[in-house]
């Protein structure tokens, strides 16, 4: 199978509430909203994010970020107001974990190098 695309996906229970953590979360408003409950960051021409209003599945996701520089990351979160979890650093990456406002997690993670 040869993706052209991929978006990852969570949903929320308020969407206004999600978007503006998640426009916290990647320093910028989304790109598009498509359609009624649906918020999209596009993050590379070939991957972005889509927030999805469905209290059905909220709190239930996962999603991984990796970055270039964990450290400054951090600290930008930090000063916008994002809470994270302490750093573990692994064989392969330093990862560092959040929860949205419904709860999913999001991690953080930078390769070793």
């Amino acid at each position: 199978m040869p993706l052209v695309k991929i978006f990852a996906q969570l949903s929320c229970t308020d969407m206004e509430r999600s978007t503006l953590w998640f426009t916290r979360l990647f320093g910028r408003s989304p790109d598009t909203n498509p359609m009624a409950g649906l918020n999209e960051w596009h993050h590379t021409d070939n991957a972005g994010f889509q927030l999805v209003e469905n209290e059905h599945d909220a709190r239930h996701g996962c999603m991984t970020l990796t970055v270039d520089d964990i450290t400054s990351e951090l600290r930008r979160l930090h000063a916008v107001g994002i809470e994270t979890g302490e750093t573990s650093t692994g064989d392969i990456a330093t990862i560092a974990q959040m929860r949205d406002p419904d709860g999913n997690v999001i991690v953080l993670a930078e390769p070793s190098k």
